[in-house]
């Protein structure tokens, strides 16, 4: 399925702003784009294995909460990351 990579997140793609991954969970499809990007998954999910405050991950278009969310290979998925500071 294509995965849409946000702009922050690029040098782990080697600039590739979309990408192809697969996997039947969203938890599935991070280990897949982590093993072809390594250390791509840290930087979306803590230690407790729980999405990075400042991470969203849209499936067709509806923000999902947890890694357990199903895909399915015609799905897309939009990885987006929010900005801060002061």
């Amino acid at each position: 399925m294509k995965v849409h990579i946000p702009s922050p997140l690029l040098s782990y793609t080697q600039q590739r702003a979309d990408v192809e991954a697969a996997g039947a969970t969203v938890a599935e499809l991070l280990d897949d784009l982590n093993r072809q990007f390594p250390g791509l998954r840290f930087r979306m999910i803590d230690e407790q294995d729980a999405i990075r405050q400042h991470m969203r991950i849209f499936v067709n278009g509806e923000q999902i909460d947890g890694l357990a969310a199903p895909l399915t290979p015609v799905d897309e998925v939009y990885i987006l990351q929010a900005l801060s500071g002061g």
